[in-house]
């Protein structure tokens, strides 16, 4: 399988490239901004796109590739993850959405289409949940930590403090 790696940390691209190519995939990976049409005219299998790509979001690679390679499959990756940008992700066309740090039986299930485990009776802890909401509301603010701080009833800095933390 022909494999993309699109992220920004060029240690989890060495490690991933690594890993995959042992498991006989063909990897090419990217880690500087790029266009949508550079990765599609690499005509691969499978995308695996990070969230957060320095100044890009792989949010706005998936529509593109989707529509230049319909039968692809497009994962994008992500250590921010919220409810907020994996339904943004779906609704765009990806078709699995993972958490870093990645779980690689995880990531090959995903690669290869295979359903992912059934975490639905996991519930989420407070912290968790917190974060979730944080993020709901982040979102519906279009990114105004400020006014976001307001709906929240909680200093601007200590927003931004959480905002700074991974999701739990």
């Amino acid at each position: 399988m022909k494999l993309v790696l699109v992220d920004d940390d060029e240690t989890l691209l060495r490690t991933l490239s690594r890993r995959l190519e042992q498991q006989g995939h063909q990897v090419l990976c990217f880690s500087q901004p790029q266009q949508a049409q550079r990765l599609a005219d690499c005509q691969a299998d499978c995308y695996l796109l990070d969230l957060r790509f320095g100044p890009q979001s792989g949010l706005d690679f998936i529509a593109p590739l989707r529509q230049a390679l319909p039968h692809c499959r497009i994962v994008l990756l992500t250590g921010f993850a919220s409810i907020a940008t994996a339904v943004q992700a779906v609704k765009a066309g990806a078709d699995d959405y993972l958490t870093k740090p990645l779980d690689f039986s995880l990531l090959l299930a995903a690669l290869q289409g295979a359903p992912q485990p059934d975490d639905s009776t996991a519930l989420l802890s407070p912290e968790q949940l917190e974060w979730e909401h944080i993020q709901r509301v982040l979102e519906q603010q279009q990114g105004n930590v400020s006014q976001t701080a307001k709906l929240l009833n909680m200093h601007r800095r200590t927003l931004q403090r959480k905002l700074q933390k991974h999701r739990p």
